[in-house]
Order: C-alpha cells, then structure tokens, then sequence
C-alpha cells in the first residue's frame, strides 16, 4: 500500500497564461476525469460537492456524503490521517497523497488514496482520490503468488530429501547417468562397494569405461533400447580386469530439460537354481515346465503372474508372455475375487492345494473347466507360487455325458464343493435328504406306501410322483 509519504511533483511553470481562462464548469470537468473520486470541503472540512470517476466507487452511494464532515466518511483509523491533510491544506504546506479506508456496506473497506489542496482565499479545499482496489488486489494476488511457490519449494525440497535419503540408503547399486554423454552424476554408497570405487571416483566418469569391450557393446545396445521404446530385457556384463559378472537394468526419466537413466547394478548369481537347485537341474525343469501339456504359471505372493509357459498362453487365448506379466490370475479365473483368493490363503497356511476346481475364461470369451494344484515357495528369491493349471473339460463332458448319479451320502455331496455351482449343490443336497425320508418311511411301514405318505405329511398322488422321480419301489400297479 502506498505509505502517503510522496509529494506532489513540479508545478505548472505559467498557470496564469495556461489555465487563467478556465471557468468552473471546466475546472470540475478536469477535476473529476483526473480522479476516481472528488471531494469539495469548506473550511471545516464538510463536504459540500463529490465527483466520481469511476463507476465502481458511484455504486457505493457514497453521493450521500454531502453535508457531512469529511472525518465522519472514513474507518476509525483513517480519522487522524483526513484531519493532518486537512491541516496541511490550510497551512498551505505541499500536499502528501495519504491512505485512508472507506466503510462500505457491501463487504470489506475501500481503500482510497488522496491528496487535499486548498484553492480560493475562503479556505475552500479539493481533496482527490483515486481508489486502490485494483492494486490492492494485485499485491494480494502477488502475496499469494509468492506463498504458493514457497509452499511448492518447500514441498519441491522435501521430496528431494526424501529421494536423497532413499538413494543413499538403498541397499541396491544405483546410478544417475547422462542419457546423452553415458557419464554418471550420481552414485549410491552401493555401487561404490559393488564397483570397488569411491563415488567421487565414479561421479564423472563414462559409465562404459567401467566394462570389458564386449559388455559395453552390449549395455549401449540396451540403452538404446530404452531409450527408443522405454524399456529393454536385462544385460550380463563383465567388469573390466575382473571376472565378475553384473547383471544391468535401466530405466530412462526426464529431469527438467535432460534426458536421464537410473541404472541398476546387481551382480550375476551362476552358483545354482531356485532353492538350491543346481543350475543343470534348474535348467531341465524349466524346459520340461516350458513343454508341458498343462498350464503353469509362476506369481508373486499376491497372485500376480511372474512367468507362464506356452500352454497358459493358449489356454488364455494370448499371443505373448508379456501380455500376461504383471497381470493378476484372477483376470482369467472364473470366479473373480473367490477362487485366486481362497487358493492364496490356503497356500499361505498349507503350502499347497490339490485339485482346485474352476473354469479359466479366455481372452475372447471362452471358457475351460479346470483343475488347479499349486505349490507356495516362501523361501524363493523373490518368494513365489506355482499353479498348474488342467484343463479337464472332456472328462467333465464324458461324464455328464454317462450321466452324473445323485449322491448317496453327504460326504460325496461335500466332494462337489467346488466342482459345481452353490445352486446345484443346494438343489442336489434337498434331493438327497428328500429320498432318504422317503426311503426311510417306506423301510418303517414295510413298503406301505398309504401309511408312508401319512408318516411323511403327502398325499399318496405326491408320494407316487416322487418315487417315480427317484425310482423308488414298483409302480406298474400305482394310481395315476
């Protein structure tokens, strides 16, 4: 806000020669067009005539001044500064532009900046105005403007500290590296022990020079990749004057105008297989899984797919692996958000599970009943699970086909949890307890089919309909 404490510049040089012809009306045109607002005071500061330049300030109606004292239109604050201007005016002193405030009745204070001259030899004074809403709202706008990038540095250097901690404590090798000139900006404590190097050493330095020939072809090759198409398979590389072998990924992120990698180094294991198994085995296994006839299918702990062979990918109606990685199973399990579910707690307490029955659905509407066992290894690294997955639809065909015979005992009955939906299993469990009674009231009444239906609550029309529908007794010689 202004401070009120500027004067008013050079005067007119010839004022006399200039201005002597203006009449009233003139003065009060000039008057009123060189201000928002215009106020004629006699000499005890009562206004007697206002003038508004701006539209803004005419519809605070404070045309209903006049006749009031000048001290009387402004907040309580703004008093002392009207009566030293009016003091100022009559000792002739050079005016100050001062800021007072204006109540208003349509919300907050308006704020006016004004300078008094006193004209005439009957202390009549001409206080101008102009008002400050404008720029008020301007430094309001810039104090928010200037808050709102504190509050983004501030948050911009809470961020950096929290990738800065995370970078330095991340047990992984990483490095920053100039996707431009493959120089290294940065590098984590890890990386110096996996390179044997100080960072201020690796900070720098080509990121290729650390390998052999061979291996620096191979890594140049891969960043190319990711930088063409965003990602690429990981590289074996061999460290210059060592045999140890590095196992590199990258990943490629743009940072203000730079284009940049984070390269992650981990090193090779060749010693053996998963759990132990030694390499040869491990490789066997995996072209056996890889040429089955049953689905498998590698997730994490949480269900989702690490790695599927080519049955799984036929059975899911897929063209690639890569379409199903990182995809949770249950995109394909019949029952979304049972069946994965029910399996994964089960093999998180047993281990295992045997014969889980479902239907896969393929990626084009078909779909498969099949027969899941799976197999939890905790101890893995990274920790997985196993499902192989069969599909058994003939079988399910031929005996649907022979016909399926209505259980004879509960035990059978729970068999089928699983198997067949919940509404068929209720429907078959009725049947099932339905036939015993009657079985039982037939054996109790030595096949008295009259006293049977009495004992049961039917009429002997409904006993016979029933022992027709479960082919019960002999019934040539039933009513019809």
């Amino acid at each position: 806000m202004l401070t009120g404490r500027s004067t008013l510049g050079k005067p007119f040089d010839a004022p006399g020669n200039t201005l002597g012809g203006l009449d009233a009306e003139a003065a009060a045109a000039v008057i009123s067009a060189a201000s928002d607002i215009a106020l004629i005071l006699d000499r005890d500061g009562v206004i007697r005539d206002v003038a508004f330049g701006s539209e803004e300030l005419a519809r605070e109606e404070y045309g209903k001044w006049l006749g009031q004292p000048w001290t009387d239109t402004v907040t309580a604050e703004s008093r002392a500064k009207v009566e030293s201007m009016l003091r100022d005016a009559a000792s002739k002193v050079p005016p100050r532009w001062r800021h007072v405030n204006h109540p208003s009745s349509r919300g907050a204070d308006v704020p006016v900046v004004y300078s008094a001259v006193q004209v005439g030899n009957d202390g009549r004074v001409v206080a101008v105005g102009r008002d400050l809403r404008s720029v008020a709202a301007l430094q309001q706008r810039l104090v928010e403007a200037q808050q709102s990038m504190e509050r983004d540095y501030w948050r911009l250097r809470h961020v950096e500290t929290r990738y800065r901690l995370l970078f330095q404590m991340a047990s992984e090798a990483v490095l920053i590296v100039d996707a431009a000139t493959l120089k290294v900006l940065e590098a984590n404590p890890a990386s110096s022990v996996l390179l044997g190097e100080s960072e201020r050493r690796i900070v720098g330095r080509a990121f290729l020079d650390a390998f052999d020939a061979d291996s620096a072809q191979a890594i140049e090759a891969m960043l190319a990749g990711v930088r063409t198409a965003g990602r690429a398979d990981d590289v074996n590389a061999r460290m210059v004057g060592s045999e140890r072998q590095l196992v590199i990924s990258a990943q490629l992120f743009r940072h203000e105008s730079s284009s940049l990698f984070l390269v992650r180094l981990a090193p090779q294991v060749q010693e053996s297989g998963p759990a132990g198994v030694p390499k040869s085995t491990a490789a066997m296994l995996a072209a056996v899984v890889a040429g089955a006839p049953d689905a498998f299918v590698i997730t994490d702990p949480e269900g989702k797919i690490l790695a599927a062979n080519p049955a799984f990918i036929d059975l899911a109606q897929l063209v690639t692996e890569e379409q199903a990685r990182g995809e949770s199973l249950e995109r394909w399990l019949g029952r979304p958000g049972v069946d994965l579910n029910v399996m994964i707690t089960n093999l998180r307490q047993y281990g295992m599970v045997r014969l889980f029955a479902t239907t896969l659905r393929g990626e084009h509407g078909s779909d498969a009943d099949v027969e899941i066992s799976a197999v939890a290894v905790p101890q893995g690294k990274p920790p997985c699970m196993g499902f192989t997955i069969r599909n058994v639809g003939r079988r399910l065909h031929a005996d649907t086909r022979a016909g399926r015979e209505l259980p004879r005992s509960v035990e059978q009955l729970t068999e089928l949890v699983g198997r067949v939906p919940l509404k068929e299993l209720v429907r078959e469990a009725t049947d099932l307890i339905e036939r015993l009674c009657i079985e039982s009231a037939l054996e109790l009444t030595h096949d008295n089919r009259a006293s049977a239906a009495e004992m049961l609550g039917l009429s002997r029309q409904s006993l016979y309909v029933k022992l027709r529908k479960y082919g019960l007794g002999d019934l040539a010689d039933s009513p019809e």
